[in-house]
């Protein structure tokens, strides 16, 4: 058995993540952190928020893994007076590496779409569409079709709480059977749903003149699909547990030793909004 060792670490993500399977404009891979550094605890979120770094420095973690990239876009300045140069110093300062699986774990299999395909109840399921040669969003057909109230009911529950809940554009006694999905922003892939013959699109981040004009040009095909906003923190989250899980197991199929690794997803919920009010409750439901 070998010392674990960061560049040990990264060998494994590289292989189940590849970072030439990430989108062109992404920024992926190791941001922060020295290869020859020891793992022994390894912490995973969705965002690498300043909340959730204190929380992985406080926990002992040697390594963040996030989902959202930190440095996005450039910064031309990692001081302190900025919550990007806070995030970097608190980082380095208490030797915590960050490591990013973004778009390139979107398109894994097993991945963040499988993970909320899963979670939307499907069994099997295949790529919803293609950009830049790799697969986005998923789409299968549930075992049997469902009211759309109980199969957002259903996903709620599978999801992690978020204060926004999940949002239902469409009849809540229509049947659906057929579902397409993207975890994240997805409104770019109304088109793509509709094209794959989806009873109900889950995603997230969706605008209010997309959706609207979706679901006008959906009056002429029977109404679907119908669509589903489930939040883009809480679509994302569910992966984070099985990546560790694969993680691990990848770190002990090679030889390491990781009797001594210990493995943590976060607490805190990134969702940037914090709780809603006057929200409508559904026909019939009670109160």
């Amino acid at each position: 058995m070998s010392h674990l060792r960061l560049q040990d670490v990264l060998a494994v993500l590289e292989q189940t993540f590849p970072l030439d399977s990430a989108q062109s404009w992404d920024r992926v891979g190791l941001v922060t952190g020295d290869p020859e550094q020891p793992v022994r605890r390894i912490h995973a979120a969705v965002d690498p928020t300043l909340a959730v770094i204190e929380e992985a420095r406080e926990a002992g973690a040697d390594l963040l893994v996030t989902h959202h990239p930190l440095l996005l876009r450039g910064v031309h300045s990692v001081a302190t007076t900025s919550a990007k140069g806070a995030a970097v110093t608190s980082l380095v300062v208490g030797d915590v590496a960050l490591y990013v699986a973004h778009t390139n774990a979107d398109v894994a299999e097993p991945g963040v779409n499988t993970a909320l395909a899963t979670a939307c109840g499907l069994t099997t399921s295949e790529p919803l569409s293609v950009e830049e040669g790799r697969p986005m969003g998923r789409v299968g057909d549930l075992d049997e079709p469902v009211t759309l109230a109980d199969f957002a009911s259903g996903l709620a529950a599978a999801l992690p709480s978020a204060p926004a809940g999940v949002r239902v554009s469409g009849p809540p006694d229509a049947q659906v059977r057929r579902v397409a999905l993207l975890g994240g922003a997805g409104d770019g892939l109304l088109d793509a749903a509709a094209a794959a013959g989806a009873d109900v699109y889950v995603t997230s981040d969706l605008r209010h003149h997309p959706v609207l004009e979706a679901r006008e040009e959906a009056t002429s095909r029977g109404g679907t699909p119908f669509v589903v906003d489930a939040g883009h923190w809480a679509t994302e989250s569910l992966w984070l547990h099985e990546m560790l899980e694969r993680l691990v197991g990848s770190l002990a199929a090679a030889g390491h030793d990781v009797m001594g690794l210990d493995t943590h997803v976060s607490t805190i919920c990134t969702d940037p909004w914090t709780f809603t009010v006057g929200a409508r409750p559904l026909q019939g439901d009670p109160q």
